[in-house]
């Protein structure tokens, strides 16, 4: 079988009737500053698409001293919200030249620190981060050495870094004063034990709507369960929540994750939704709206979230001396009868 030649940038030139300098300008994107008029630029493009151009990423990296990767740590791989944000951004870089190499740290700190170590030795040209319990020092690091990386999903306030996120406090606060509208007194909160700001946020927004309501939310309506151990204490808290003195009436789940295996026990223990409890949860996914009483969700912007991540990261690369961008997004509440008003579920 003969060896299939692969076609450089002379080539093109040859087909086009132009220099391989101005081919080079034009395949990365450098055609604006280098004043090549749109007819030629074009021209070009449609070339290198005719004759299956790839570029050689090998030596442009050697002369460019950049890798054109990008490393992306996500949380936890089987969470749905990770695996699509995951997709989005791996589609934004593509379209940008970047290829994304993707890790999950499983929410565990030391993985994290080797997902870092690993990426920083493949010499990935910037990382998008979403950071995980006890990775305050290895994000300082990163920043203290100016190596281009943005927040995903989750931030710490008091480093001035790049970030996108979601506005955690006022989509806990809008999800709560929606059950308080809905006739809701007795409103929990069930989140993971951690000192991240985003999960601190959460509980935060939960507990001010209800003192602006002049509620003063009880002890036992607050449970944080530990990351691995969701199998052993969430159903102990839950019943600490529903079956204790003034027990709840609705439950603010702080994750995806929470939910679902919250839903499960709330089967198990033979209570009804909404006629015995309402349910609102973060994250969004086809099993809440197909759950035999559709599940109001908080809905998190997922494709703004990784676009703007790509953005503001090439955006880095190029500028490192550029001003940290920090964005708060927000969330849409998507009602489903899980929260209806009780004089409605009572009906």
């Amino acid at each position: 079988m003969p060896h299939k030649r692969k076609v450089s940038l002379k080539h093109i030139a040859e087909k086009a009737g132009v220099s391989t300098a101005l081919v080079s300008y034009v395949l990365n994107g450098k055609e604006k500053e280098s004043r090549v008029g749109t007819e030629i630029s074009q021209k070009i493009k449609r070339i290198a698409k005719e004759l299956k151009y790839t570029p050689n990423y090998m030596a442009k990296s050697l002369r460019s001293g950049k890798t054109h990767t990008i490393g992306l740590i996500i949380a936890d791989i089987a969470n749905p919200f990770f695996a699509n944000i995951a997709r989005e951004v791996e589609d934004e870089a593509k379209k940008t030249g970047y290829t994304v190499i993707i890790g999950s740290s499983d929410e565990n700190p030391d993985k994290f620190k080797d997902l870092i170590n690993v990426f920083l030795d493949r010499q990935v040209d910037g990382l998008i981060v979403v950071s995980t319990e006890n990775s305050f020092q290895q994000i300082k690091l990163l920043h203290q050495q100016k190596y281009p990386f943005v927040l995903l999903d989750r931030y710490f306030p008091e480093l001035q870094t790049d970030y996108v996120s979601i506005d955690s406090f006022q989509a806990s606060f809008s999800a709560t004063e929606h059950l308080l509208n809905n006739g809701y007194k007795n409103i929990g909160f069930i989140g993971y034990k951690s000192k991240l700001f985003h999960m601190i946020e959460r509980k935060r927004g939960v507990t001010e709507a209800l003192e602006k309501a002049g509620i003063e939310p009880l002890k036992h309506w607050s449970q944080s369960i530990t990351f691995d151990k969701v199998e052993t204490e969430l159903k102990p808290a839950m019943e600490s929540m529903l079956f204790g003195q003034t027990p709840v009436e609705a439950i603010l789940f702080g994750t995806y994750r929470l939910a679902i295996n919250g839903l499960k026990i709330i089967q198990i223990l033979g209570v009804k939704i909404p006629d015995q409890l309402a349910i609102v949860s973060y994250g969004q996914a086809e099993s809440f709206e197909l759950y035999k009483c559709p599940i109001t969700y908080l809905e998190q912007p997922l494709g703004e979230l990784g676009k703007k991540a790509v953005s503001m990261l090439v955006d880095k690369i190029k500028h490192p001396d550029k001003l940290p961008e920090q964005i708060l997004m927000k969330t849409r509440l998507v009602i489903g009868e899980s929260s209806h008003a009780i004089s409605e579920s009572l009906k």
